[in-house]
């Protein structure tokens, strides 16, 4: 015959079963807390991250400002990596094509991602993105110099805010990592010159 099993051992199943539901929920909402996080960034423009845009801006105001381009590496990469210009003058809504360049020094193969953000910070919601480098994993040859476009506008919308009005110059500023498990889809110097060639082909202005 079972011997009944006593109250408090059924409590303390309980007690196990609940706080193991606990910590599986809580290690799953840490994977997904840096895309969801990642994600709220893009769309919020909070914390200086720039917005990605899916088409061309249609609509010019008189109102100039000035992008400032940065660039950084993050240790560990053996890369070389700047703008090619360090600021242009545009107005608000105009469509603009920047590059940067990096080089591999090193004699392996490396894949880097960029990292990026927008200063002042309370700018960094009008900074659209149509085309980007810091999209995709780049991968760089040994001894590798690449040339890489970012199509950008500062989106006319900035003119309604008041708080803005102060915001005469805006830095785009980029950082290179290395990526120790890159994907299938990192670009080459095959894509970057398609990516080039496409961008470079388009009519800019409204």
């Amino acid at each position: 015959m079972n011997e009944p099993v006593p109250h408090n051992a059924v409590d303390n199943r309980k007690t196990v079963m609940f706080l193991t539901l606990i910590a599986v929920a809580m290690l799953g909402l840490g994977m997904a807390a840096k895309p969801l996080y990642d994600t709220f960034c893009r769309v919020t423009g909070y914390g200086g991250t720039t917005r990605v845009a899916d088409a061309l801006s249609v609509n010019t105001l008189e109102r100039p400002i000035k992008v400032r381009f940065d660039s950084n590496v993050a240790s560990g990469l053996n890369w070389s990596f700047r703008p090619m210009q360090t600021a242009i003058n545009v107005k608000l809504g105009e469509n603009a094509l920047a590059f940067y360049t990096a080089k591999n020094n090193s004699d392996v193969a490396i894949v880097g991602t960029a990292s990026y953000n927008v200063s002042p910070i309370k700018a960094a919601p009008y900074f659209s993105k149509i085309e980007c480098f810091c999209f995709t994993e780049q991968r760089l040859e040994p001894g590798e110099n690449v040339k890489m476009p970012v199509l950008f506008f500062v989106d006319p919308l900035m003119a309604e805010e008041l708080r803005l009005e102060d915001v005469k110059t805006i830095t785009l500023s980029y950082t290179f990592h290395p990526v120790d498990k890159p994907g299938d889809d990192a670009f080459t110097a095959n894509d970057r010159q398609a990516a080039i060639d496409e961008l470079t082909a388009l009519d800019l202005s409204q």
